[in-house]
């Protein structure tokens, strides 16, 4: 773990300095031990009680405060680890350096990587609780999870008997003022191409990486609705115009880091011959002119850039490098130009009756290379079971058509409207009661853990909220610090109503 000790934030806010503290751990998903710990220790300090599971999921019960003996024990949930993107310049090593702080104005952003406010405000949050004696509040069930960003897998893992309480605080959103009832299910789907090689050779031409960059991405189900560029889509489009035009052979693609990401990059590895190159060069140009033109609301520094050699940081590179001046078989070229152009993504389906909700989308989040395949791997969302079901069909008929392999895993339920809540009006109330004004009831399509939760105990009455959040799943994540310190006596109001 790394040594550094420098403070960017230095307000007053006990979240926020908590916040910064846990960002010194490395807590990506799956590196979650130490993290764990580090929280399991904090809350024995205070005196509550911590059951910590073979997947490092967390349990702290924190005693109820005088008069609330008898009140309905309350779960605080959230999870422990947090999405690692970078830009491709910045040096950063998430399994040991700390996350660097950097304020502007009312905004603490990382320095050229994900923040992890998603979800490490919530682990503040929860920290500051405990570590909070005159906080007038019923008995408190602390569930902190593991491995939410990839596959909800400590959600999946944990055994729910211990769990006493049946009420919910969800502190996984990303809206002051909005209140989450109910969410999207999903899943991931592959689709993996077997590599087949051939010599390159002298006639090929001289190698050349394709890329795709200045997209805005974001997070692929909160942020889908506005219909921003997806880098592999983008280079699939490419690809699959070059070769109309020019002659070339393939030898790597990558884009993209996590699933559930919009990936904002991607890039082929090829080669091209002098003919071939000023054809390529004349394509280029007419689609950036193109591309500028369709996403100058979206993602206006969209750019298509051709530039000599292959590019050894990124996954094109590698793989090219790898294959010892091979390129792809003209068949595996084709197939995977052709599969990034046809698999489905962005918005599928709208909720009818829900205004401005996506019912069911997919994201094409990560392309890239191993030994043997090529792997593009997807994630579909949909509130309806039926639709995501529908989607999968259509994926999997896809890959039949196509030859190539097809797969899916880490399916995680949706999270059921509850007309009949008991903590909703609480939340409603207190909100109304501190800001004046009336919380936004909305749903989410995106994936929270509360549907997980819910399949384990079909009782629980569950809510989501939290601070002003933006750009999350990318390195321009930012939180906003007024948001934090009007959000902890709304949740120490809330905490106080429910006697």
């Amino acid at each position: 773990m790394s040594n550094w000790q420098g403070k960017a934030y230095t307000g007053d806010s006990k979240v926020l300095q908590l916040f910064e503290e846990l960002s010194r751990i490395p807590r990506g998903s799956s590196n979650e031990k130490a993290v764990s710990d580090f929280v399991a220790d904090f809350a024995r300090q205070r005196g509550c009680t911590v059951l910590q599971d073979d997947k490092l999921n967390l349990i702290i019960r924190k005693p109820a405060a005088s008069g609330y003996e008898q009140a309905p024990i309350v779960i605080f949930q959230g999870h422990l680890d947090m999405v690692c993107e970078k830009n491709k310049t910045t040096v950063h090593d998430f399994t040991k350096d700390p996350i660097r702080f950097r304020i502007e104005g009312d905004m603490i952003y990382a320095e050229g990587t994900t923040l992890g406010a998603d979800n490490g405000i919530a682990v503040a949050t929860a920290m500051a609780i405990i570590d909070s004696p005159d906080m007038a509040h019923p008995e408190l069930e602390i569930l902190l999870t593991t491995e939410e960003e990839t596959s909800m897998g400590g959600a999946f893992y944990l055994d729910a008997a211990p769990l006493k309480g049946r009420m919910m605080i969800n502190f996984d959103s990303d809206r002051e003022g909005i209140l989450f009832v109910s969410s999207a299910g999903g899943i991931n789907a592959y689709h993996s191409v077997p590599l087949a090689w051939k010599e390159a050779g002298s006639a090929a031409g001289e190698p050349y990486t394709i890329s795709v960059q200045g997209l805005m991405g974001g997070h692929s189900g909160d942020d889908i609705i506005h219909e921003r560029g997806n880098a592999n889509k983008l280079l699939g489009r490419v690809l699959d115009d070059l070769r109309r035009h020019a002659a070339f052979d393939l030898a790597g693609v990558s884009g993209g880091m996590k699933v559930n990401a919009i990936p904002r990059e991607a890039e082929a590895a090829v080669y091209l011959s002098g003919e071939s190159k000023a054809a390529a060069e004349a394509r280029i140009a007419e689609l950036n002119r193109i591309l500028k033109d369709e996403f100058q609301a979206s993602d206006k520094g969209v750019a298509v850039v051709l530039q000599p050699g292959f590019d050894e940081k990124g996954g094109a590179g590698a793989a090219a490098a790898a294959a010892s001046g091979k390129a792809f078989t003209d068949e595996v070229k084709n197939l995977v130009i052709r599969l990034l152009t046809l698999i489905p993504n962005g918005v599928l389906s709208m909720d009818k009756a829900i205004g401005n909700l996506v019912r069911t989308s997919s994201n094409l989040g990560v392309v890239s290379v191993n030994d043997t395949h090529v792997v593009m791997q997807s994630l579909s969302r949909s509130s309806v079971r039926s639709q995501t079901d529908e989607v999968v069909r259509v994926m999997e008929t896809l890959g039949e058509t196509a030859g190539c392999e097809f797969r899916t895993d880490h399916y995680f339920p949706g999270w059921p409207y509850r007309a009949d809540s008991k903590l909703r009006p609480v939340v409603e109330a207190a909100y109304e009661k501190r800001f004046g004004k009336p919380i936004e009831i909305k749903a989410i399509h995106a994936g929270l853990e509360c549907g997980v939760l819910i399949e384990k105990m079909p009782d629980l009455d569950a809510v989501s909220f939290g601070p002003n959040m933006y750009e999350i799943h990318t390195p321009d994540e930012h939180l906003s610090i007024s948001s934090v310190e009007r959000t902890w006596p709304f949740i120490e109001d809330v905490l106080r109503s429910l006697k």
